[in-house]
C-alpha cells in the first residue's frame, strides 16, 4: 500500500497527483484549470463550488491515470493556495461568498487603519506577517462587516472559515472535521506562531469569533477519512500543509539555511531557519514551515504576486504567444537580451520586500525597435530580478542560502534556469521531478499521525543543475535597470 493521493488545490488549477511512495515515481495525474473572477479593479475571487468539482475531478483521474483503484490508495495528502478565505454554513457546506483569493487588494485601506492603530509591530510580533491585503485575517473581516448577519451567525457557531485545505477537508469528510494545519493557521494573520494558538487579541481587534476558526494540528494527522462516495472507498486524510511549505518539504529542505524557489502562479522563496522563529527586518514573512509531533520548525519567506501569471497574461491579454511553452523559443531568440525593456508585473501590487499594494505594472524601455520577443524576455526576466532581491534580504536577515532548489511549472524552461543561475549567481538545482508541493503533500501524509518525514531525497532526486556563467558587470548593469524600474513603479503608487 505504497500509493499516495497527493491533492494540489491551486490559484489557477486543481490537481491530483498519485506518488508511489516506494520510489517517488509519478504514477497518476489529473488536471483541471479553471477561470477566476475579477468583480473590481484588484478584486480577486473564485467560485468555491468550482475549486469542489475541479478537486474531485483531478483526483478521480489521477486515481484512473495511475491503474489504480481508491482501495489502492494508502492516504491522501492535502496542499493547497494559501490566505484564500471561506466562510460556509455548518449545516449545508454552501459557502456565504466566493472564495477571497490571496491575491485580492480590496482590503487595502484596512491594512492602513491597522497600521494607524499601531499594530505593526505586535501583528509582526506574534503572527511573523506584515500589514498586507494578502492575508486572511482582514478577508474574512470584511466578509463580517459587509454581509448582514454573518458576524451573528458565526458567533452562534452556524459558520466555519477556513482556507483552501479546511473547505476541502470539511467537503470530503462530509463535514465532520473543521481542521486546519499550522502552516495554514500561520498565514492567516490570527496565528501567535510563538505560541501556537489563535491568538485572542488580534481576534478581538477584529470582531471574529472564535468559534468561527478551525482547530489547528501537526502537518502529518488523523485529519479525518474521505467518505467512500467521492472515490469509491474510503481513505485516511494524514497530511496538510500549505503549498510553499509543501514544496519545502518536497524539495528535502530539513536542516536550516536549505531553500527552495516555487515557480507557479506567483513566485514564493522560503528557506528553513530552524527551531526558533526569525524576525526580519528586510520585508520578509516569518513563518511555520511544518510542524511534526507538536515541534514547530520555522522559515523566513518572501513572497512574489506575479511569476506564472504574467505568462497567462503574454498568451491571453497580449496575444504576443498561444503557449506558454514558447517563451524559452523567444527568449533564445534574441539572445536572451531584452533590448533595454524592463517589466515590473505589479498586477496586484508588489510584495516583499516592498509589500506596495497599491502599486501596478510597468513596462519601460520600449522602442520602435521592440519586438514581442523582447517583452516576452522580460517577462521571464522579472522572475530573476524578483528572486535576487529576496535572496538579498534573507542573506540581510542573516539567512543566508546555502543550497537553492527550484520547482514549479515554469522551472521546465531551461532558459530561465540559467538566467536564474546567472542572475543570483549560485547554483540552482532543478530536482528529477518538479512536482515537490504534490510530493511534499504525499511525504507528510506516508509519515501520518506522530511519524517522520524520513529519506524525501531519494524521491526528490538531483535532476539537473544550472551553474552561473554571466560576467559580473552584466549582471550588476541587469539588477540596475531592474532597481531603477521599480523605483519608477513605486513612485507611481
Amino acid at each position: 500500500m505504497s500509493l499516495i493521493l497527493a491533492i494540489d488545490q491551486g490559484t489557477s488549477s486543481s490537481r491530483g497527483i498519485v506518488f508511489d511512495m516506494a520510489d517517488g515515481r509519478i504514477a497518476g495525474v489529473g488536471q483541471r484549470t479553471f477561470d477566476m473572477v475579477f468583480p473590481q479593479d484588484g478584486w480577486v475571487e473564485q467560485d468555491p463550488e468550482t475549486l469542489w468539482r475541479t478537486t474531485l475531478e483531478a483526483s478521480r483521474k489521477a486515481i484512473d491515470a495511475a491503474d489504480a483503484e481508491a482501495r489502492d490508495i494508502a492516504a491522501i495528502g492535502i496542499t493547497n493556495q494559501r490566505e484564500t478565505t471561506l466562510v460556509w454554513d455548518r449545516r449545508s457546506g454552501e459557502c456565504v461568498h466566493n472564495a477571497i483569493v490571496w491575491q485580492d487588494r480590496r482590503t487595502a485601506e484596512r491594512c492602513r487603519q491597522m497600521a494607524a492603530d499601531g499594530l505593526a509591530d505586535s501583528v509582526s510580533a506574534k503572527t511573523g506577517l506584515v500589514l498586507d491585503p494578502y492575508f486572511s485575517a482582514t478577508k474574512l473581516a470584511w466578509l463580517l462587516d459587509q454581509m448582514p448577519g454573518l458576524r451573528r451567525r458565526a458567533a452562534a457557531g452556524e459558520l466555519c472559515f477556513g482556507t483552501v485545505d479546511s473547505f476541502l477537508l470539511w467537503r470530503l469528510t462530509g463535514g465532520r472535521a473543521h481542521l486546519t494545519d499550522a502552516t495554514n493557521a500561520s498565514r492567516t494573520q490570527l496565528f501567535d506562531i510563538n505560541r501556537q494558538r489563535w491568538d485572542h487579541e488580534l481576534l478581538d481587534y477584529f470582531d471574529i469569533p472564535v468559534a468561527l476558526l478551525p482547530a489547528v494540528c501537526d502537518s502529518a494527522h488523523a485529519f479525518g477519512v474521505a467518505d467512500a462516495e467521492w472515490f469509491g472507498a474510503a481513505i485516511p486524510i494524514t497530511g496538510m500543509a500549505g503549498d510553499q511549505q509543501a514544496a519545502l518539504i518536497g524539495q528535502g529542505c530539513f536542516a536550516e539555511g536549505t531553500c527552495k524557489s516555487t515557480y507557479g502562479t506567483g513566485c514564493f522563496v522560503m528557506t528553513n531557519t530552524g527551531a526558533e522563529p526569525r524576525p526580519s527586518g528586510n520585508g520578509l514573512l516569518t513563518t511555520l514551515a511544518y510542524r511534526l509531533q507538536g515541534q514547530a520548525t520555522y522559515a523566513l519567506e518572501g513572497s512574489i504576486f506575479v511569476a506564472g501569471v504574467a505568462v497567462k497574461w503574454l498568451r491571453d491579454q497580449l496575444g504576443l504567444i498561444d503557449d506558454a511553452a514558447e517563451t524559452e523559443r523567444l527568449a533564445r531568440s534574441v539572445n536572451g537580451d531584452a533590448q533595454g525593456v524592463v517589466f515590473v508585473p505589479a498586477f496586484t501590487g508588489l510584495g516583499a520586500p516592498h509589500w506596495s499594494p497599491n502599486a501596478r505594472g510597468t513596462l519601460t524601455g520600449l522602442t520602435s525597435d521592440t519586438q514581442a520577443a523582447h517583452i516576452v524576455t522580460a517577462a521571464l526576466q522579472s522572475v530573476g530580478f524578483q528572486t535576487a532581491e529576496l535572496l538579498d534580504a534573507m542573506a540581510a536577515d542573516g539567512a543566508a542560502v546555502t543550497r537553492l532548489g527550484v520547482d514549479g511549472g515554469m522551472v521546465a524552461n531551461d532558459w530561465l534556469c540559467q538566467f536564474l543561475a546567472d542572475v543570483l549567481d549560485r547554483p540552482v538545482h532543478r530536482p528529477k521531478t518538479i512536482e515537490t508541493t504534490a510530493l511534499g503533500a504525499a511525504t507528510l501524509a506516508a509519515a501520518g499521525p506522530g511519524g517522520e518525514l524520513g529519506d524525501v531525497h531519494q524521491a526528490w532526486g538531483e535532476g539537473r543543475t544550472f551553474s552561473p556563467d554571466l560576467p559580473h558587470a552584466e549582471r550588476t548593469a541587469l539588477l540596475e535597470d531592474w532597481r531603477r524600474a521599480v523605483r519608477q513603479t513605486l513612485a507611481g503608487a
